[in-house]
């Protein structure tokens, strides 16, 4: 029944317009015709009045709906695709321009450089002195008769023998306690020990240790070494004259200033305290360790141990100055 005129044709004219016929796949574009664009694509997909108002209109040429597409009155569909791709574009620039900013940054960034410009407005102040504080051992919760003994008495040059007496007396039995704990007790050590006079001390005999131990609730070791220190500075002041100049010589009568900024950098003991005692054991002297030692010198000023940022480090380094001289 099919026409092999039409087949060969592939393409007939009804009501004057071209249809594909089924002997043909392809249809010949009209005369002057340009390829379909994807913008024209995008036009066909509009919303569906687009569609009625289109079934409604004569039906036209490929090329005059292209031409109508290209070159559409103001207000058009094909108007408001334009515009919108233009903003489109000029948005996803933009976006690139601004990539990785968000408004947060944006606030933070601008009040940053209203306070930028504030400070090149304001008028130059002097910078204030960084104020000092104290060693960082000592804080807010540390107790008042240590921090006390902090600002007064700790690295403060000692030579006087009674006062290094007791010092070395009190530096041995802190050893497995805390200096606050022991000064605390100062005065009952200084009652046990005749107010440290070295002459008196070293004259306590047995039952005298013993009812002093009784009485103040001493430990008898601790009451023994002392007993026996005293003898032995009484040794040492016939071969240097005092207990003092003893115990100054071993820093030339001047104090050592280390310069410690971190209390974490002050260490437990060092070589000259290792030295002093190994002097100290071998003429009988008892609680003279390394460590002892080191305490014992930080207390009588044998050494500064101030942080450099502590106000007392100045003070200390002032007063053995004064005094070496």
């Amino acid at each position: 029944m099919c026409n092999s005129n039409v087949k060969s044709a592939g393409v007939a004219q009804i009501d004057g317009r071209p249809v594909l016929q089924p002997g043909g796949n392809r249809v010949a574009a009209p005369e002057g015709a340009k390829p379909l664009k994807k913008s024209l694509q995008k036009s066909l997909s509009m919303p569906a009045a687009y569609d009625n108002a289109a079934a409604v209109l004569p039906v036209v040429t490929f090329a005059a709906l292209e031409a109508f597409e290209l070159a559409g009155p103001a207000g058009s569909i094909a108007a408001a695709q334009r515009e919108h791709v233009t903003q489109a574009q000029a948005q996803r620039k933009m976006r690139i321009a601004h990539y990785g900013r968000t408004a947060s940054f944006s606030r933070v960034e601008g009040k940053v450089g209203a306070t930028a410009t504030a400070t090149a407005t304001a008028p130059a102040t002097p910078a204030a002195a960084p104020e000092e504080k104290r060693c960082s051992f000592i804080t807010a919760y540390s107790d008042p008769v240590y921090v006390a003994y902090h600002d007064e008495e700790w690295g403060v040059p000692v030579h006087e023998d009674e006062l290094l007496f007791e010092m070395l007396t009190l530096s041995g039995v802190q050893v497995g306690a805390d200096w606050a704990s022991i000064l605390r007790r100062r005065h009952i050590y200084r009652e046990a020990f005749s107010g440290f006079d070295v002459d008196a001390v070293a004259k306590y005999t047995e039952k005298q240790m013993a009812s002093v131990s009784a009485g103040y609730g001493l430990d008898l070791g601790t009451i023994r070494g002392a007993v026996n220190n005293a003898c032995r500075m009484l040794e040492v002041r016939r071969d240097f004259g005092s207990f003092g100049k003893y115990v100054w010589g071993f820093v030339n009568q001047k104090a050592l200033s280390p310069g410690y900024k971190y209390s974490r950098k002050i260490p437990v003991k060092t070589s000259k305290s290792e030295s002093i005692s190994k002097d100290m054991v071998r003429r009988g002297f008892r609680f003279v360790g390394p460590t002892v030692l080191h305490s014992f010198m930080q207390a009588v000023g044998l050494t500064n141990d101030h942080l450099v940022s502590c106000p007392r480090h100045r003070v200390c380094s002032s007063s053995s100055s004064t005094s070496s001289v």
